[in-house]
Parts: structure tokens; sequence; C-alpha cells
């Protein structure tokens, strides 16, 4: 694999580093985005425009995988927002994009309270809405719209990785 780096960046600033894979059709192009922001609810729009604007330098992405990579962060990072850093002063998200031929990998990382979601029950999106509690939907959004979902907590950081195929390649991956 060969990496070309974006030079480092300030908080707050856009990073790009694209990466090389040899493969038997050739080099596999990845494509990594990442921003990082303060966990204010004002960044919510910031992440959905830059996920926006990192999905149009990929052919592959359309708009419904889109709007599934904006939901899946702006359920995330609300999350994050509301009980990740809870009782704490409020630190960053980091978003990374990661562009892939067939796929797409965005990392979410916080540096607040742990959080299990497989420990979180789902809603029961049938129930009637006087029987349904006031939130819980957003682990459920994010199931529903991302074909993988993985967290990864150390003792520095919080990481959720959701993984999203592209359908106008699927089945072609390398």
């Amino acid at each position: 694999m060969r990496l070309f780096p974006a030079n480092p960046v300030e908080p707050g600033k856009l990073k790009l580093s694209v990466a090389l894979w040899p493969n038997t059709a050739g080099w596999i192009v990845s494509i990594k985005h990442q921003i990082t922001r303060a966990a204010e609810l004002e960044a919510l729009q910031v992440f959905r425009d830059f996920i926006a604007s990192a999905c149009q330098t990929h052919s592959g992405i359309d708009a419904q995988t889109r709007y599934d990579l904006q939901l899946a962060a702006d359920e995330a990072c609300t999350n994050i927002m509301t009980h990740g850093y809870a009782g704490l002063n409020p630190g960053s998200i980091i978003l990374a994009l990661e562009l892939e031929p067939w796929r797409v990998v965005m990392t979410i990382t916080d540096f607040g309270h742990a959080f299990e979601p497989s420990e979180t029950p789902m809603p029961d999106p049938g129930a009637a809405l006087e029987d349904r509690p006031t939130g819980g939907f957003g682990l459920y959004f994010i199931y529903q719209t991302m074909d993988e979902v993985d967290y990864k907590t150390d003792d520095t950081s919080n990481q959720l990785i959701l993984v999203k195929k592209l359908r106008s390649v699927a089945g072609e991956e390398p």
C-alpha cells in the first residue's frame, strides 16, 4: 500500500489523504476525508455539509447513500453530544470518510464516556405513538441505514465505525 497523507492541519480544518492498493485489475484508490469539530449542536450542519461535499467526489455514491450517511452521522453525533460528553466539557468529534470503490467507511471518534451500542434495546417502530418513549431511535436508524456497525473503545477514545456498501458496485470487492 502507498499512502499519500495530507499536511498536518489544525482542529476544525479539513484533512485529505489518498491510499493506493495493488489489485489484479490495477490500483485501488481510497480517499479519506476528515474533519474535526467541537461537540456542539452547531457542528451537525457542518458534518452534513462535509459528507455531501465528500460524496460528490465519488461517482458511485447516489443521493440515497449520501442521505443514509448524513442521517447516521447526525444520529451518532447527537448521541455523543447528549450522552458521550454528559457531565463533561464538550470535547471534539472527528468524522472521517474513507471512500473506496465499493464502499464508504465512516469513522466517528470522540473522547467522552464509553458506550456499548449492542447493550441498548432497540425501539419497536410498530408500537403506537403513545406507547413509545421519547427518543431512542438514533441507533435504530443507524442500524437500518448502514451495512456494518462496529464500536471500539480504549483508554483515550471511542470509535464508531460505519460501513455503507455502494449499490452500483455491489459484489465487486477486490
